[in-house]
């Protein structure tokens, strides 16, 4: 789960010690689980190297060992404003062994849980992050009404009812209808969505299994291969619906199960029936699919879900007003609901723990740029994009210089990607040395997300910030997202990345 680097000599001791804590603690298995696939490596992308680390000390409370990293100074070309290179050094500097944002992230994740849209614990973390800026010493505070969509999950269970009697693992997708009572029917296993069209009649009557593998993660290119996997989860059901299915069933989008199912929101065409859709783990669309190879297998179904009229929450917004043109503004943040499967500290807790304390770092050093920096915590994300619209209509028509989001986990740091134009792209790439402190000088092509999107279809800079990916498809938009994955020198160096780069942009 961590890296640490002990030199020899003096420090056998501590080398022991860190042995030690490792091996209570082993890393993540590289072994591919249930039938994910490997994808070809496309052209090799430069990555930063490694950064060197200090001695691990575990410290009481955390599960992940705190390291004290040690960076070296970044190489600057001599054109960049000496002004950004002390900013560099100095946050560079303020993110070792920083521990604020992860603690904050503990305690949201402990006294609020999962932050659904519509649940009083949404609302209540909401309250807490407004506090906790305006301890931070940002102005401008405040909670921007937003009305979301109130999905309730209810009792979920599903069983293969023959051949066999065996309980199924399950998490209905976000948005779905309910059964209204146990629903059972024979199963038909495909592997792609395209052969629902195939099958067509065949299907009436059946509950659909959609047993699409997502391939393993390509280190080379950091694609998880999600874009390709996810339609099954977002149209499956309607597609299934056109030729009278009766629910469906998905393989949960990711490459890697302990019998672990993963939701997110299901996406109904209008004008087309609304049937149950639920995930199944990896391991039980597996078994489905080997039941069926050999004859006619039934399932039983039966999903509580319901929606109930929309919910008022807010997009949580504070400020570092600019020093010359306070008009113009950088946006940065994540989004503060969650699904309501495990604490939503990776998916995206982390995100706007990363955006509070970006922004107090800058407080903290008294850089305070020319341009207003934005925080904003947008709510709704998950299931609507209510508080992306929302912020769009009440501040559209402002000057948005740019907008970052943080919003792909919180692994260690290794730069943005950029969702402008080839020039902007190059400028940006200019700055890539005073990021590499920090781990995160990687500056490609492609960038920005959700929230910032209706700014960025206005033309507005967007980027994203883009930590390692390789475990996030593991937690999202399931029970094992939860704060213990959560590395604090990770967050603290994201975090100091998204201060520097709001920095820049808010100063040129």
């Amino acid at each position: 789960m961590t890296r640490s680097s002990v030199a020899s000599g003096g420090l056998v001791l501590a080398s022991l010690l860190v042995a030690g804590a490792v091996a209570c603690r082993p890393g993540p298995s590289t072994t591919p689980v249930v039938r994910a696939i490997a994808v070809e490596a496309g052209p090799p992308v430069p990555v930063a190297p490694p950064q060197p680390v200090g001695v691990g000390v575990v410290r009481d409370g955390p599960l992940l060992p705190a390291r004290e990293a040690t960076v070296p100074r970044p190489v600057v070309h001599a054109e960049l404003p000496a002004a950004w290179v002390e900013a560099a050094d100095r946050l560079t500097a303020l993110a070792n062994g920083r521990r604020r944002g992860w603690e904050r992230l503990g305690e949201m994740a402990d006294r609020f849980g999962h932050r659904l849209s519509g649940s009083p614990a949404l609302e209540r973390a909401i309250d807490w992050t407004l506090e906790v800026m305006r301890k931070d010493g940002l102005v401008n505070v405040r909670r921007e009404k937003v009305m979301v969509p109130h999905w309730v999950r209810g009792v979920e269970r599903a069983r293969v009812v023959a051949p066999i009697d065996r309980p199924l693992v399950i998490l209905g997708l976000g948005g779905t209808v309910g059964t209204k009572g146990p629903l059972r029917g024979e199963v038909v296993v495909l592997e792609s969505l395209a052969q629902v069209a195939e099958k067509g009649a065949a299907l009436r009557g059946k509950i659909v299994v959609l047993n699409t593998p997502m391939a393993l993660f390509n280190h080379a290119t950091q694609d998880s291969g999600y874009r390709d996997a996810v339609p099954i989860r977002t149209s499956g059901a309607s597609e299934a619906a056109k030729v009278g299915a009766k629910a469906v069933l998905i393989r949960s989008v990711t490459a890697s199960s302990l019998r672990t199912p993963h939701t997110g929101a299901v996406r109904y065409t209008e004008g087309v029936a609304k049937i149950p859709a639920a995930a199944l783990t990896l391991e039980d669309a597996e078994l489905l699919a080997r039941l069926a190879a050999r004859g006619p297998t039934q399932v039983e179904l039966s999903l509580g879900a319901r929606t109930l009229p929309d919910a008022v929450s807010g997009n949580a917004i504070a400020e570092i007003r600019g020093r010359e043109l306070p008009d113009e503004v950088v946006v940065i943040g994540g989004h503060i609901d969650s699904w309501d499967t495990g604490d939503g500290s990776t998916d995206d807790g982390s995100g706007c723990m990363m955006a509070i304390d970006a922004a107090a770092m800058l407080r903290e050093l008294g850089l305070v740029p020319r341009r207003t920096i934005r925080v904003v915590l947008f709510t709704n994300e998950e299931n609507g994009l209510r508080g992306a619209h929302a912020y769009h209509a009440a501040h559209g028509k402002e000057k948005h210089v740019a907008a970052i989001e943080a919003d792909s986990g919180n692994g260690a740091p290794l730069g943005f990607g950029v969702g402008g134009t080839p020039e902007q792209l190059a400028a940006i790439q200019a700055y890539a040395p005073l990021f590499q402190g920090l781990g995160a000088g990687q500056i490609t092509a492609g960038g920005g997300g959700a929230d910032i999107g209706p700014l960025m279809q206005d033309g507005v800079l967007g980027l994203g910030l883009h930590p390692d990916g390789s475990t996030y498809f593991d937690l999202h938009h399931s029970p094992a997202d939860t704060f213990d994955k959560i590395d604090p020198d990770h967050l603290a160096r994201n975090a100091a990345a998204l201060a520097l780069m709001a920095f820049i942009l808010a100063e040129r």
